[in-house]
């Protein structure tokens, strides 16, 4: 296998290992494998599992826009040998996993419901729910940051769209923690399938219940909704539901989390956000390059294509790795692993790319910039307290606790 030495232009000494999830917890390593990859080999072959990478931003950008060339089908988790993905194992394809046409009529039953304008609406109950959560916060001690900041926004909002009652939301937390990392080689392939049913079961009950009695929830719309003439079957509503579950949430987490992670680590950029030198919604898009939720997502080659000079097979998987993409220095200068919250904001592709960019992209920019906002007004100092406990996983680039200090 193919391995890189942080100090060597040409050949590399350890692994490079992007099915690991302590392949990226190493951060020097990969960031050195990275910068070996975009510039020795943009297209590589990883022999262990089958599969190529592109790594360069242009190059995931391209694949992402021609779903003509590079199929979503059964192609964006991790292939495992010898067994199909949790993904493929589903009765029902997932949003994610479908090509135009089908893609664009399914994401059109939703689409309304993430415009600009209605994510907008909400932003009134979005800084209640900050505000609430802040203010719940103990200040001058030890606090989990993840529990008690980065995740009851996201996770109560996107509940309230698809009409969870509060009751629920440590089930609807622990189905998408667990579900969040099925994309990964390390992911825990029983306890996924038994996530996904519960989930299944828990929505198939709330269709039931939408039936006898409509309400104005995401989950009515569904029901109500139909393609072609045809009204969606209930394994079509579970799937789309349990995909909203889950990335309704994992992204403004995250952003959030390793945000707050990054600020802390670099006090200077902290105080270029808090005193209003740079706006925050440019310092989001840096926080949002650097953080990368999603490490990656994957690809199938249609017919037989030449990327730098390789030949990638029909049918062949292709890894479109976003966090060695997202700090490209043919994008961002010689300093893109640096966190620069001034930086000149350039298309980055955490949230995705094209056909299948992020339906909840304004959701979670705006989640983010709100509770971004309220933490710098109502708490005035921040400290980290310890070591932060990262998500096991090669797919997501989450955080599990945080200990920080909060100051009123």
């Amino acid at each position: 296998m193919i391995s890189v030495d942080e100090d060597s232009p040409r050949a590399p000494s350890r692994p490079i290992a992007v099915d690991e999830s302590g392949f990226y917890h190493d951060e020097r390593r990969a960031n050195a494998a990275f910068r070996w990859l975009r510039r020795e080999a943009p297209c590589w072959w990883h022999e262990p599992r089958g599969f190529w990478i592109v790594s360069r931003r242009d190059d995931v950008q391209s694949m992402s826009k021609n779903p003509d060339l590079w199929s979503s089908a059964n192609a964006v988790a991790m292939p495992r040998k010898g067994e199909p993905t949790i993904a493929e194992a589903q009765q029902a394809p997932s949003i994610i996993m479908m090509d135009p046409p089908d893609h664009n009529r399914h994401r059109s039953l939703v689409s309304r419901a993430f415009t600009p304008r209605r994510v907008s609406e909400m932003e009134a109950r979005m800084r209640e729910l900050a505000a609430e959560s802040i203010e719940g916060t103990p200040t001058d001690e030890p606090v989990d940051f993840v529990e008690s900041i980065a995740l009851p926004l996201p996770m109560r909002v996107i509940a309230e769209m698809l009409g969870v009652p509060d009751r629920d939301l440590e089930d609807f937390r622990r189905w998408s923690d667990v579900v969040v990392v099925q994309g990964g080689a390390d992911a825990d392939r029983d306890a996924g399938l038994d996530a996904i049913s519960e989930v299944f079961g828990y929505f198939a009950q709330m269709l039931g219940e939408r039936r006898r009695s409509p309400g104005d929830d995401l989950v009515t719309a569904l029901l109500q909704a139909e393609i072609d003439g045809r009204r969606l079957d209930d394994g079509e509503i579970l799937i789309f539901c349990m995909t909203l579950l889950v990335a309704g949430n994992e992204t403004t987490r995250t952003l959030v989390a390793q945000g707050t992670r990054m600020l802390l680590e670099h006090p200077d950029q902290l105080a270029l956000v808090r005193s209003g030198a740079v706006a925050l919604p440019d310092a989001i898009e840096e926080l949002l390059r650097l953080s990368t939720p999603i490490r990656y997502f994957f690809r199938r080659a249609r017919r037989e294509i030449e990327v730098h000079g390789r030949t990638i097979r029909s049918g062949d998987p292709v890894m479109m790795l976003y966090a060695a993409a997202n700090r490209d220095e043919t994008v961002w200068g010689d300093d893109a692993d640096d966190l620069d919250v001034s930086r000149p904001v350039e298309p980055h592709v955490s949230l995705g790319f094209g056909q299948h960019f992020c339906l909840g992209a304004s959701l979670a920019r705006l989640e983010a910039r709100i509770l971004f906002e309220e933490l710098l007004a109502r708490r005035s100092r921040w400290e980290r307290a310890g070591e932060p406990e990262l998500v096991d996983s090669s797919f997501v680039n989450g955080i599990h606790h945080m200990p920080v200090i909060l100051s009123a």
